[in-house]
């Protein structure tokens, strides 16, 4: 396996433009972890990214998404009542784990796991302008398995609506 670390210099930020490139494949190294392309990319940047702090100190990440009306996932969920779907903050968190173990040098291609505890508190409509995800590293194991174990809450316009506990995000061996 390739270490991501001798492809990529860890950053503290990322713009879409890196962001894209890592949905390409290839920008941890080959074989390693990569962020999924558009539609599916939850986010538009990283604005804050480090392997310690958060509150739990283990490393913390925060990303954001700029919301338009003509969102993809607005047309279909729900006719006459538009809404983000609660997986896609949930899978924009868990993308954003994959990442950031990619980004902290383990090498694997990131899985979602698993969640322990999702609480939906309100919803994205098409009048939400911004939407910011916050996840806190709990746990890292890096062995055998590298698995990120992580808590994160989604914002929308500042006002919390998601709150996730024990995310966890596997990085595998590819296969060969």
């Amino acid at each position: 396996m390739f270490n991501p670390h001798d492809f990529h210099t860890p950053q503290s930020s990322y713009a879409e433009p890196d962001l894209l490139r890592s949905s390409e494949g290839g920008y941890f190294g080959p074989g390693n972890a990569q962020l999924p392309a558009p539609p599916m990319l939850m986010m538009d940047r990283i604005t804050d990214i480090g392997i310690d702090g958060g509150a739990f100190g283990k490393g913390r990440v925060a990303a954001e998404l700029d919301v338009a009306p003509d969102h993809w996932f607005f047309a279909c969920h729900f006719a006459g009542d538009p809404v983000m779907p609660g997986c896609l903050g949930l899978d924009a968190m868990w993308q954003i784990i994959g990442f950031w173990l990619g980004w902290s040098g383990s090498p694997g291609k990131g899985r979602a796991l698993g969640v322990g505890e999702v609480k939906f508190r309100g919803h994205i409509t098409p009048d939400v302008r911004l939407v910011r995800y916050e996840v806190d590293l709990r746990q890292v194991r890096r062995g055998r398995l590298v698995l990120g174990i992580a808590d994160g809450r989604v914002f929308a316009d500042g006002a919390c609506v998601y709150l996730a506990k024990d995310m966890r995000v596997g990085l595998i061996a590819p296969a060969g």
